[in-house]
């Protein structure tokens, strides 16, 4: 089992904006004084930039533009709907927002088959949203692929019935915990794990202080360090500027490299950024507008391919 890939899959938007539907429980989510076709101009050039910035370093990018078909602000971030896994395993998700659940399109995994890589198995959590039941994917869960741990932030956003019968389809520990966050003097719980937490292959950022039960906070500790996870803790202002939202990836030349947006390193103390740089590299890319309008930052960007090549 391996950590980290070198193939990304991406998706250009083409209506981005700020989706009303996600702002009710995403307090990241900002209204910019633009109008909607300038915030997408913007939105795509960051995108771009940052694709380029990734296959600079070796990075595959599989890069597919959104459709015109549906109102899809938020296709940027299909780290949300689906993950790919090494068996060749597939996994669909049930999103919150009504109008996300229209960003899963069959034809991108037509798309990575034409590619070369084998899709053997799709599971599809999705009837969930009849129930109202929601798990959005790696935004949810931090999966801890190597040591088959699956980290996850309940809330509106993340079912604990649903993530307990996703670890079990894919044989991973559940590590259970709420994260909050402070809105207006209110303690309320972050939406998806992956703004306060990253794990890579010998380190974890992660937002201890959010973890407001101390025998939650306790248990994530003891799972990451008898993993042997370097831990390095962020601020929830940290938080506030995605460094949390970070991932690590890997090129052909097994070089690692973990990828945040510019705020995200920018907001980050030179006593962290050495920490990080004894175990790789960290690349930046400019989001503001995406992050500002989206809530999400480098991380919810990338989906990871991890299914295997046909010979």
């Amino acid at each position: 089992m391996q950590q980290t890939t070198n193939t990304i899959l991406m998706i250009r938007p083409i209506n981005f904006r700020m989706n009303e539907q996600t702002a009710v429980n995403n307090y990241y989510q900002e209204n910019l004084a633009l109008k909607s076709s300038e915030i997408n101009k913007k939105a795509q050039e960051e995108f771009d930039d940052y694709v380029k910035i990734l296959r600079s370093i070796g990075i595959h990018v599989v890069v597919i533009s959104d459709t015109e078909e549906f109102d899809t602000p938020d296709s940027i971030f299909p780290n949300n709907w689906i993950s790919f896994h090494q068996d060749g395993t597939v996994a669909i998700y049930p999103m919150f927002a009504e109008n996300r659940r229209l960003e899963r399109r069959d034809d991108i995994l037509q798309v990575l088959e034409s590619q070369g890589f084998l899709i053997k198995n799709v599971i599809d959590y999705t009837s969930a949203e009849a129930e109202n039941i929601f798990l959005e994917a790696t935004g949810s869960m931090i999966l801890d692929r190597v040591h088959k741990k699956a980290y996850c932030a309940l809330s509106p956003r993340a079912d604990e019935d649903l993530f307990i019968e996703f670890c079990e389809d894919f044989e991973y520990t559940p590590v259970i915990f709420t994260a909050y966050q402070t809105v207006e003097n209110r303690r309320e719980a972050i939406y998806h794990a992956n703004v306060m937490m990253c794990v890579a292959e010998t380190f974890a950022i992660v937002c201890l202080s959010s973890i407001d039960d101390k025998k939650e906070r306790k248990n994530l500790l003891k799972h990451l360090k008898e993993d042997g996870k370097k831990v390095i803790d962020i601020s929830e202002d940290q938080v506030n500027s995605f460094s949390g939202n970070a991932l690590q990836v890997r090129n052909d030349k097994n070089e690692l490299f973990l990828i945040m947006s510019q705020a995200a390193f920018n907001s980050l103390t030179e006593s962290q950024k050495a920490q990080i740089n004894n175990h790789c590299k960290i690349v930046s890319s400019s989001l503001n507008t995406i992050e500002t309008c989206g809530g999400g930052s480098a991380r919810c960007m990338m989906a990871e391919v991890f299914l295997p090549k046909t010979t």
